[in-house]
Formats: C-alpha cells, sequence, structure tokens
C-alpha cells in the first residue's frame, strides 16, 4: 500500500514534528518509535509512557435490543457487566467455526447503551459483520470517527493525567481495572491498557486529542511507538491480534478459553463448533537460552511434540528473548524444547504467561 493511501490518526503531525520512524500498520502510517524503542519500554515500565491509539475504533451500541445483540455475537457474557455502568470485559467475536474474527473491550453504560472498541486492522470488516446481524435485533451501530484515544501507561500514568487535567480526576481515580468513567463533552477515562502496567486508555474528541498529547508531554510522559507496544504486551502475555489468532484460530489454541462463557445456555456464533468440533493446543510462554531472537513461525520441538512459535522478541525486561508457542496438549511448563533459529536447532524452556507484572519479572 503506497503511503498516499494510508490512513493518519489526528495525532499524526504531532508524530511527524516529533521526529516519528513511522510505518504501515494495518493501514495506518503509525510511529514505530520516536528514537529508542528501549527507552520508550523502560519508560513504561519505570515510569510513563503514551500511546496513539487513535487508529483502533469505538463504536457506539444502542438500542432496545443492545443485549440480546452482543449476548449473540461476543464469546464472552456481556451480562456480567449489568447494573454497573462503565464497566468492561475483555472478548474475542467468533465467526460459525469457532475462528476469532477480533478480540476487543466491551463497555456497559446502560442496558441499551454499550460501546465497542475495536483493532484497527479489524475495524472494516467488524462493522460488515455486525451489521449484517444487526439486521434482526432493535439496534442502532454507531462507529466513532470523531473520536480519539490515547493510552497513558506506566506506575506514574494516572497520577499524572490527573495532573494535566485535574477535572477528571474525582470521577476517574477511583476506577477499579477494566471499569472506566463517562465525562462530560464525550471524554472517556478508562483503566484499561496492553502492556501488563497500571494506567488509563483516554477517548476524547479528535479536535481534543492533540492538546492532551501536548500537555502530557509537557508533564514528562514519554510518547511511545508500535515497537514498545510490542514488546511491553508480549513482556504481560497478551494477544496480538492476526499474530497470535485470526479467524482459522479458535480460542482453545491462543489460551484464551477463560474469555469463553460455556456455562450457561447462550447460542453465541462460534458456540456450536466449539463443542462439537473443538480445536485445543497449549499456550505457553517460550524463553531462548541460547543467543538469538524467536520470531513468529519458528518451529519448536520438544517431549510433547512439535509446535510453532507465534510472537517473539527480545525482551528489554528481562534482557533475554521470549516469546509465545502454541504446543500440542500436554505441553507444560518448564518442559525443555528447542527452536529452530535461522537453520539451527537452540535450547529453550516453555513457561507461564506473563513474563513480567507491575515491572516485576516473573520468570528467570
Amino acid at each position: 500500500m503506497s503511503t498516499a493511501s494510508l490512513k493518519h490518526t489526528p495525532l499524526y503531525q504531532t508524530h511527524l514534528d516529533s521526529g516519528a520512524k513511522l510505518v504501515d500498520f494495518g493501514g495506518w502510517e503509525m510511529p514505530i518509535s520516536y528514537g529508542s524503542q528501549i527507552e520508550e519500554h523502560h519508560a513504561v515500565r519505570t515510569k510513563s509512557g503514551m500511546f496513539d491509539v487513535s487508529h483502533m475504533l469505538n463504536v457506539d451500541i444502542s438500542g432496545a435490543d443492545a443485549l440480546a445483540f452482543l449476548q449473540k455475537l461476543m464469546a464472552n457474557d456481556v451480562a456480567k457487566l449489568l447494573n454497573n455502568p462503565g464497566k468492561a470485559l475483555y472478548t474475542c467475536m467468533l465467526n460459525p467455526q469457532g475462528g476469532v474474527i477480533d478480540d476487543l473491550i466491551v463497555y456497559y453504560f446502560a442496558d441499551d447503551q454499550w460501546r465497542l472498541v475495536l483493532n484497527a486492522g479489524c475495524a472494516e470488516k467488524d462493522l460488515i459483520w455486525l451489521k449484517q446481524h444487526a439486521i434482526d435485533y432493535d439496534v442502532l451501530i454507531s462507529p466513532r470517527f470523531d473520536l480519539a484515544m490515547i493510552a497513558v501507561q506506566g506506575p506514574e500514568a494516572r497520577a499524572t493525567v490527573w495532573q494535566v487535567r485535574p477535572q477528571w480526576q474525582a470521577a476517574a481515580e477511583g476506577l477499579k481495572p477494566f471499569n472506566s468513567a463517562v465525562l462530560d463533552g464525550d471524554v472517556m477515562v478508562a483503566r484499561t491498557g496492553y502492556t501488563g502496567e497500571d494506567g488509563v486508555e483516554i477517548v476524547v474528541p479528535a479536535d481534543q486529542v492533540v492538546q492532551l498529547w501536548q500537555d502530557l508531554a509537557a508533564a514528562g510522559v514519554q510518547a511511545c511507538g508500535l515497537g514498545a507496544r510490542d514488546t511491553l504486551r508480549l513482556e504481560a502475555g497478551m494477544n496480538l491480534y492476526g499474530q497470535d489468532m485470526n479467524e482459522e484460530i479458535q480460542p482453545y489454541q491462543a489460551g484464551l478459553a477463560w474469555t469463553l462463557s460455556m456455562k450457561d445456555e447462550r447460542d453465541f456464533i462460534g458456540r456450536q463448533a466449539l463443542e462439537t468440533n473443538p480445536v485445543r493446543n497449549t499456550f505457553l510462554g517460550i524463553r531462548l537460552n541460547d543467543r538469538g531472537v524467536l520470531r513468529a513461525h519458528m518451529k519448536v520441538r520438544g517431549a510433547s511434540g512439535e509446535g510453532e512459535i507465534t510472537s517473539g522478541t527480545m525482551s528489554p525486561t528481562l534482557g533475554f528473548s521470549v516469546g509465545f508457542a502454541r504446543m500440542p496438549e500436554g505441553a507444560q511448563a518448564g518442559e525443555a524444547v528447542e527452536v529452530e533459529v535461522r537453520g539451527k536447532w537452540l535450547s529453550a524452556v516453555l513457561t507461564s504467561l506473563p513474563f513480567v507484572r507491575n515491572g516485576k519479572a516473573l520468570v528467570e
């Protein structure tokens, strides 16, 4: 795709002015780093960093049948959120074969008012899917192209946000993880993130996002690109759509069984396939014992059989290479394995996930 046809967030010019290196990410021209990816990573683990996530799409779902509609389309049961305005959950949206169309966050505001946050690369197909299935329900699907979003992450993130926007503090300071506050003027502050650190994701009208970004930068928050976002999420044991799962992969193959609500009788799309034709793998962490870097699609072999790396990187926090491995059922953390790196089989070990949480290494 030529750069001329790439989409841009409202912060595009700000990124250019900051000297960011830009890349094509799911059809969007986005910053991969602003200088040192490693420094950006460590800033989030030790202080605070901010990410432009305006390429992700907020979609409002409203109407009398909103609950029934979302219970049909989402594999996790959104009824868990009822009577808790602002509460959110993580879920997969599945196709009839049980493959993952997208993984997303659902926010509950009222029984007839909800919000989805869709992955950038999936937003177009997700909207088509949502609208196709909305025909049978009294619902309105409203993509919010007028909104922008910044993730501010790290141990000092929330305190710095209150410093630059003190008017948000009273409503948002007491939020527990996976809860949000809707404030005046289409502002939403959610205690969510994709880094394994504390922090917030902030939704504001697109015409306000540049000022917010500049105010956070002036307060010392490090601008971070997609490179640091990837190493942070991988250390935190968080899946990336298109890499760790896709429409051909069931949640059982990607460590996402915990997101499935199967105990009720709810007939969500994909349930029948999961019950009659489940495909199961063990999804674990893996650390390389030898020198080298784990990358997606590398082959893994061990006593439990053969598998492959779905995501891999050099961990800035740990100082060695880690990744996710999709292995046969029966594979366990602690199992010694080998990984094929550039034609050589190198020593590695399967681990539990995550590798890092709240700045603390959980794997040695």
